[in-house]
């Protein structure tokens, strides 16, 4: 019996060393290296980098070597591009267990930013299906620059003529966020009730306004200051979180999304019909455990309970452009854009989304 006490024990002791030497290496910032020097005669564009992990004062815009594209690739002048929360969990290294993605001590790659819209520039020997001149929008990394390069195949579609190029701009990592959240992990059927939980938001804006394209009856959770637009772009029923909390109430649902991570994965079952279904997009702040909380409360309660629980990250793919496209250039869908910045402001367009304070999507315009 001692032995096996004394076998238990040192595993326990030796497991909570590696978990602190583990905790101690993912938290570690390295500092901040310089910009390398561009080769001589190389031409060269203005781009977002950061160095090393940490607030928006690490971000610079550099002279940095103009890219080529690569034989499946097009090489787009971006005129416009948006802000994400993806943005600064990136810039941050937060929540730490991403490091061992992203790179430990300090980032692997350099560039930041997503969405993007602008023009075909140029196009690789093997392209097909984009030429010079064409207006395109989409998701690639290091849209946060003058020019960004994206293969054919991946995350790149034609942008309506009706659709300026910051609405474009808005639409990648959000709108696909929202209608994944919606068709594919809530199978949302016509005339179902959807409750989207932050509604307001870059997300939120257009997880309400596909929600109604497909046919739902739609409830919006915002604050009071937001109430009057999250009504504007469609939702049937608005709820002021200030006034209201929707877990308390006799409502039922048939989907929620929810955002926000406010309300425990329980606390949103209890308002949702028997066969419905909870899926939980993001989650709460933190460094360390508190983004995981919902998640992994999801998963151990997701075994005793009918309904599902769905847990996902977006994925982006040309088929949802296209998709997301038709219904902008029908009116179903209009990005709601709250702020503008200039690229050489990017880090206060990031401070910006950082404070949570955003109603729709942040806009970094490049030219």
């Amino acid at each position: 019996m001692k032995l096996r006490y004394k076998i238990a024990s040192g595993l326990l002791a030796l497991f909570a060393v590696a978990a602190v030497s583990l905790a101690f290496v993912l938290s570690y910032n390295a500092p901040c290296e310089p910009a390398p020097e561009v080769a001589d005669g190389r031409e060269t564009i203005q781009a977002v980098r950061y160095r090393c992990y940490g607030s928006a004062d690490v971000l610079d815009v550099e002279a940095v070597e103009k890219p080529e594209p690569a034989a499946d690739e097009v090489l787009v002048k971006v005129h416009a591009a948006s802000v994400n929360p993806l943005d600064w969990h990136y810039m941050r290294g937060s929540p730490y267990v991403m490091r061992l993605m992203s790179g430990i001590g300090k980032p692997a790659d350099t560039r930041l930013g997503v969405d993007f819209a602008g023009t075909v520039e140029a196009v690789g020997d093997a392209v097909t299906r984009f030429e010079p001149g064409d207006e395109v929008f989409g998701g690639a990394s290091g849209a946060f620059a003058e020019y960004v390069t994206v293969r054919e195949t991946a995350a790149v579609a034609l942008k309506p003529a009706n659709v300026s190029a910051e609405e474009a701009a808005t639409v990648s990592i959000a709108a696909i966020t929202a209608l994944q959240a919606l068709r594919d992990k809530g199978g949302l059927e016509p005339g179902q009730k959807v409750l989207i939980n932050g509604a307001s938001g870059g997300v939120g804006t257009f997880a309400v306004q596909i929600a109604k394209a497909l046919g739902a009856e739609v409830s919006g959770v915002c604050s009071t200051r937001n109430v009057d637009m999250v009504r504007s772009i469609g939702a049937d029923h608005v709820i002021d979180y200030k006034k209201e909390n929707y877990t308390e109430s006799d409502r039922r649902y048939d989907l929620i999304v929810d955002m926000v991570g406010n309300h425990s994965p329980r606390k949103n079952l209890g308002v949702l019909e028997p066969d419905g279904t909870l899926v939980l997009v993001g989650g709460a702040k933190g460094n360390w455990i508190g983004p995981l909380m919902g998640p992994l409360q999801a998963m151990m309660l997701s075994p005793f309970v009918d309904q599902r629980i769905e847990t996902f990250v977006a994925r982006l793919y040309q088929e949802d452009l296209a998709a997301l496209a038709a219904f902008m250039e029908k009116q179903a869908v209009t990005p709601v854009i709250d702020r503008r910045f200039p690229l050489r402001d990017v880090a206060s367009a990031i401070e910006y989304s950082e404070s949570g304070r955003a109603r729709g999507k942040i806009i970094v315009n490049v030219e």
